[in-house]
């Protein structure tokens, strides 16, 4: 070290700075016992001490973590490969999210029979074909309608000033697009205002866009709420993680048709697993359920989204 580096600010003897010198001690460092914070000799030994301590933890954490990892290669044959660039990414967004919100998941299902009825009635009015339109472009037009009534799903808590929260007057929804590169979640904007026709062409565009690496950096910031679907690959229920600063996030699984008691009889319903992840800071469970409740009415006999085709 450099004699710079031993400027001293604390009162000391001269000893006691010699000491520190021949140590490597940093007396500024060190907390003097003496009055006025004066430093002894037995303080620069204290706060060697101290250092040894911390770096003989330190080390042992080190052990203990080396412990852990071994050599995967000593126990049969391995490949090497490297994480794709899309998923480096996303990795640091979902430890944030994860260990920022405190997460819980609400499960439901919700009736789709009379929305899938609809959707295979649909054609073209000109050719007579059938027009194919996906489920999710309708499940976006439900959630914005949910959203609406319940705009503490459509708002990110302020970070800074803990005492406030953001609504968004936006109705922006993001799709988890699965693609060979990783997840990703474009944002389709404004649905609130289309039909469901153009909602889906747009999930079509972004997802095509997102494939083929084209999709605009700034599309997959500003959402107001997120929805992960698993239908097209199956399973039912699972817990997704909240795609931070939103505070909820809609798991879709796949469709079943089950039979259900209704009004003295069993009749054979098509019916869609919910997953309603949402941060408990700003949302308790009782709401959570009465969006879900809603989200099952916009969804099922009560398909307002038949007017926004």
């Amino acid at each position: 070290m450099s004699e710079k580096d031993f400027i001293t600010l604390v009162p000391a003897s001269p000893k006691a700075r010699k000491f520190a010198r021949e140590l490597g001690v940093d007396i500024n460092k060190v907390e003097g016992s003496e009055r006025d914070g004066r430093v002894i000799d037995d303080d620069i030994k204290l706060f060697v001490s101290k250092k040894s301590k911390q770096i003989k933890k330190i080390d042992s954490q080190k052990n203990e973590k080396n412990e852990l990892e071994y050599a995967h290669s000593e126990f049969g044959e391995i490949e090497i490969k490297d994480i794709p660039r899309v998923k480096k990414l996303s990795s640091k967004y979902l430890i944030n999210s994860w260990s920022k919100i405190p997460h819980v998941t609400n499960h439901d299902e919700a009736d789709i029979t009379e929305m899938e009825e609809f959707r295979n009635s649909l054609t073209n009015m000109y050719t007579g074909e059938r027009r194919k339109i996906t489920p999710l472009a309708f499940i976006v037009k439900a959630l914005s309608a949910t959203l609406k009534k319940f705009p503490n799903f459509n708002s990110s808590i302020d970070e800074i000033d803990n005492g406030k929260i953001t609504i968004k007057k936006y109705y922006h929804i993001g799709i988890a697009v699965d693609t060979p590169h990783g997840l990703m979640v474009p944002k389709l904007r404004n649905v609130r205002n289309k039909k469901i026709s153009l909602i889906a062409d747009e999930l079509k565009k972004i997802s095509d866009e997102c494939r083929n690496l084209r999709i605009d950096k700034k599309e997959l910031f500003g959402g107001s709420m997120t929805i992960t679907s698993l239908g097209g690959i199956g399973g039912s229920f699972f817990t997704p993680i909240i795609n931070y600063p939103e505070v909820a996030i809609l798991g879709i699984g796949k469709s079943e048709k089950k039979q259900i008691y209704i009004n003295g009889k069993f009749e054979i319903r098509t019916l869609l697993p919910l997953s309603l992840s949402y941060d408990h800071r700003i949302i308790d469970g009782a709401e959570a359920a009465r969006f879900n409740n809603e989200l099952k009415e916009n969804l099922g006999k009560n398909f307002a989204y038949k007017l926004a085709v």
